[in-house]
């Protein structure tokens, strides 16, 4: 789990935050920038095609690896040719190819998250999900780390020019290209996951619809009855807080004067050691006080930290203020990070696992994701600082949720999926 973690996160940064560094360091301007990041957009439709993902067979590779790991090295080997075409861009000669390769990267990466989400959902039952969490997390947190510190650190150390060198940054994405094997050579050496109960193949296009689509979701809605609304909301709006910030926090590192030396040597010391402590704690806190009560400390927490965001865009280039932000950011979405994947493993059935999931995952990205493309538009409005606390202010309606939730479900954790 620690190193299918780290290579569904690498993906992630990629095509989002390093992203938008390499973009300002072009001169790409920030509405732009923000508009871009609805590439990220692909992650929210990723229910369309999880269905074949949960149920079609890839010749060759399934019945050598079976039909999780087969899904996982497919797609794995799309983000490897993703990143490669990236590395091989420049945004500042033409943007939009380098916003196509992104999407490619995207749609591989979604797809990873599909089958990686449906093997680890079926390795384990509901109350061991938040160690699995636990430790996908922090393999997710590091990867993070790694392709945004460390593609920082790797631009600055291959930069032979002053100002903007694209050659640097292309080094860099092949770099984290060939980084992103790891996760082939994790799932050639994986066991296949437990086959769930899945209905027998259906004839036609209409019972293949149904059996594809309209099941999964019928299964939900008839588990969640009344509440079902309130537990789409909350999966809706959990991570709207630093969904949206995050766009905007590389460029305004850049823009506040922070060299990508800077941000990478403080991320890799500061932020390795609070992801780490953030996934642990958070596996230790969720077990202890249940997924749905770390889930509300968790959405606290995250909105909270933007408040130093916007503290830091007061102050200035302080080197104490950014090592405080990545430390309490860091800690803060690992605990949360760690919560929430529990509690969308709980909220699915063994016997569609990878549709529910998918569709699951992709209603928790698809307000925030939206709503992220006008955050180059709002820092243009508001400023940094005020963007930052409107940010905080987003995430608190949803930590209300939560607790009307568990007044809802008080047996959550001790529920089985059926």
């Amino acid at each position: 789990m620690l190193c299918l973690g780290f290579s569904t996160g690498l993906p992630n940064l990629l095509i989002f935050g390093t992203l938008s560094f390499w973009m300002r360091e072009a001169s790409v301007d920030l509405a732009t920038i923000g508009f871009l990041s609805w590439v990220g957009m692909v992650y929210a439709l990723k229910w369309m095609w999880a269905p074949w993902v949960d149920h079609k067979r890839i010749p060759f590779l399934t019945a050598r690896l079976g039909r999780r790991r087969a899904w996982m090295l497919l797609s794995q080997a799309g983000v490897v040719a993703g990143l490669c075409a990236l590395a091989a861009s420049d945004p500042a000669e033409s943007l939009t190819l380098t916003a196509v390769w992104a999407l490619f990267t995207g749609f591989a990466s979604a797809t990873q998250d599909i089958a990686l989400d449906a093997y680890r959902i079926e390795s384990s039952e509901v109350k061991n999900q938040a160690a699995l969490a636990a430790m996908y997390q922090a393999g997710y947190r590091l990867a993070m780390i790694w392709s945004g510190a460390g593609a920082l650190a790797v631009a600055a150390w291959a930069s032979t020019a002053e100002g903007y060198d694209p050659a640097a940054w292309q080094v860099s994405y092949a770099v984290m290209a060939v980084s992103s094997v790891a996760g082939i050579v994790a799932t050639l050496l994986s066991k296949e996951a437990p086959a769930p109960a899945v209905q027998a193949p259906s004839r036609g296009l209409r019972e293949k619809f149904l059996e594809d689509f309209v099941a999964p979701l019928k299964d939900f809605a008839e588990r969640y009855g009344k509440i079902t609304g309130l537990v789409l909301s909350v999966v809706a709006l959990y991570r709207i807080a630093d969904v949206v910030m995050g766009v905007m926090a590389n460029p305004f590192y850049a823009d506040l004067g922070y060299t990508k030396e800077e941000v990478a040597a403080i991320s890799k010391v500061f932020g390795v050691l609070m992801t780490l402590l953030g996934a642990f704690a958070g596996g230790v806190v969720t077990y202890r006080l249940g997924v749905l009560r770390s889930l509300m400390l968790g959405g606290l927490l995250a909105a909270c930290t933007n408040l130093l965001f916007s503290f830091l865009a007061t102050i200035g280039p302080s080197r104490y203020g950014l090592i405080a932000v990545v430390c309490a950011d860091n800690l803060a979405a690992g605990l949360a990070t760690v919560a929430f994947l529990a509690f969308l493993a709980g909220l699915t059935s063994r016997a569609y696992s990878a549709t529910q999931y998918a569709l699951l995952s992709s209603i928790m990205v698809l307000i925030p994701k939206f709503l992220a493309g006008f955050a180059g538009v709002a820092v243009n409005a508001l400023g940094y600082s005020g963007f930052f606390l409107f940010t905080a202010l987003l995430g608190l309606p949803v930590v209300f949720l939560i607790a009307r939730l568990a007044k809802s479900l008080p047996d959550f954790d001790a529920q089985r999926r059926p």
